[in-house]
Order: structure tokens, then C-alpha cells, then sequence
């Protein structure tokens, strides 16, 4: 029984994620904004679950799904960067209480799931997961930091039902 126990520590310490749910689920505080007329944009609900499934305390966030000019502007005014890119991560506080705004792009985020060929949603998930992330300090400024920040956002992903979106593509053609 001991021995069932240790182990079971174990595989606790080694996954923060099962550790954190044990706890207790964060408090999330969401306003979600449409100022785009795609209108292939997932459900509140589906944002809300997401975000929850990669939040390890709790946050307030505003998620902002624009369109391409003006994902445009906010990359080039907060980058510099004079294109619009698929997620823009906001942060006002990185410490628990978490927040900050995600911005998302829908008009990138469908061309890079067509290119991708994988399905919008699971696209939107991702992108999603990894704004979040980003608001909880996690970067992927080198490639030790990449590595853990993929193999988290993999986990996160797998839990919601989504493969890994870091798995090379089965498809050939």
C-alpha cells in the first residue's frame, strides 16, 4: 500500500497539472469580445474550458478574437512587427491573481488550420492554451523553455481530447 502511495506521489510531483486539479479548479474570471464577422468562432463555453484546463491559480482575461487588420495594428504597435499573427498575450499581471488579455486572430488562425490540416477548433484550442500559458510566465525563448512550454501545452491539449498539435503530420500529400 505504501509503495502504491510513493508512487502515486510521484507521478503528482512530476505532473504540476494533476497536482493542480487536485487542489482546487482556479477561479476564472472571462469577458470574451467578437470585433470580427468570421463566423467560425468557438463558443464562449468552449474559450472558458480551455483556458481553465491551462490555468494553475486563478485570473480575470479579456479574449479578443479580432481580424486581420486589427490583428495588424496591435502586432505592429506591441511588437513591431508589421503583420497579424495568430495570438497576441497581453500581460497586466503575472502572478496569481493572473490577468491579462489574448488576443487572437480568426482570419490567421483558419489559414494556418487549413494549412495545417487540422481541424479550426482544435487550432483555436491550442492557440488558447498557449495564450494562457504565456500569461503564467511560460516562454519559449530557448529551446529548454520551448520544449517544456510544448510538452505542457501537449498535455493540456490531450486532457482536453485534442492531439499533439507539436506531433509531425501523418499526412503526406
Amino acid at each position: 500500500m505504501l509503495m502504491a502511495i510513493a508512487k502515486s506521489a510521484a507521478r503528482a510531483r512530476a505532473n504540476p497539472i494533476r497536482r493542480r486539479a487536485a487542489r482546487h479548479a482556479p477561479h476564472l474570471e472571462l469577458t470574451v469580445q467578437v470585433a470580427t464577422t468570421s463566423r467560425t468562432i468557438p463558443e464562449e463555453a468552449l474559450f472558458r474550458r480551455w483556458i481553465r484546463a491551462a490555468l494553475e491559480a486563478d485570473a480575470r482575461v479579456t479574449l479578443r478574437v479580432v481580424g486581420l487588420s486589427e490583428g495588424r495594428e496591435l502586432n505592429r504597435t506591441y511588437r513591431g512587427k508589421d503583420y497579424a499573427t495568430n495570438v497576441l498575450t497581453f500581460v497586466l499581471r503575472e502572478a496569481p491573481q493572473y490577468e491579462g488579455d489574448l488576443a487572437l486572430c480568426a482570419p490567421v488562425v483558419a489559414r494556418e488550420a487549413r494549412a495545417q490540416r487540422k481541424p479550426l477548433q482544435a487550432h483555436y484550442a491550442h492557440l488558447t492554451v498557449h495564450g494562457i500559458l504565456h500569461l503564467q510566465g511560460y516562454r519559449h525563448d530557448s529551446d529548454s523553455r520551448a520544449a517544456e512550454m510544448e510538452a505542457l501545452e501537449a498535455r493540456i491539449l490531450k486532457r482536453l481530447g485534442f492531439t499533439d498539435p507539436y506531433a509531425p503530420s501523418l499526412s503526406h500529400g
